[in-house]
């Protein structure tokens, strides 16, 4: 698949998240919201009843929380494209993904810098998206740390057609080279919301992936 810019909104309040939204919200057909409990993560996001979108955009929530069952009946009411959850959080995957899937829901991954991809592989099968992790919970920033490539040579072993997600510290200046390294949706937060046009730095963006 041609790898996509995907616009992130990380929002502590309704009012930051409606302002979040207006900025990236019509830039691409497909965005990621962030959401986090406090705990998993030190910040305290919109909860997902506060979660909402201009449709028909395709939308990806990462859950950023220590217990992501107590999350499924507002993620299923919500209808998003892609739930992602963090592989160190609590609880057992396989029946989380699969009343996702029961309800036409793509379920991911998310992997923490120091978690091993070798973690998830016996549960490969039954994810459908790994989101690398370079960030920092909870707030735009980090920094892109292209060591962390080499969990998605180890994935695509197990799983050729396994689509990767990258979170943390993307821009103008290194976003072709995590391309090369497999990536193929780029989540990008930081350098769209803090950016004086958005729209002109996303099209460089997806300029440079082309």
């Amino acid at each position: 698949m041609p790898a996509i810019v995907c616009p992130t909104i990380t929002a502590k309040t309704k009012a930051d998240y409606e302002y979040q939204v207006r900025r990236v919200g019509g830039l691409a057909k497909r965005i990621h919201i962030d959401i986090s409990d406090g705990v998993f993560s030190p910040v305290n996001l919109v909860a997902p009843s506060g979660v909402w979108w201009p449709h028909p955009i395709i939308v990806d929530i990462h859950l950023m929380v220590k217990k992501p069952e107590n999350y499924v009946d507002e993620i299923i009411r919500r209808k998003p494209h892609l739930i992602i959850v963090h592989a160190e959080a609590d609880g057992s995957y396989l029946p989380f993904a699969q009343k996702m899937h029961d309800n036409n829901i793509k379920v991911g991954v998310a992997l923490l810098p120091e978690t091993k991809p070798e973690l998830i592989v016996p549960a490969i099968k039954q994810i459908d998206h790994v989101l690398i992790f370079s960030g920092d919970l909870g707030r735009f920033g980090g920094k892109a740390d292209f060591d962390l490539l080499e969990k998605i040579k180890i994935l695509k072993k197990h799983k050729p057609s396994l689509e990767i997600g990258w979170d943390g510290g993307i821009n103008d200046a290194n976003i072709q080279k995590l391309k090369r390294g497999g990536v193929d949706v780029l989540n990008v937060g930081g350098y769209l919301q803090n950016a004086q046009d958005p729209m002109d730095s996303y099209q460089k963006l997806e300029s440079l992936l082309h």
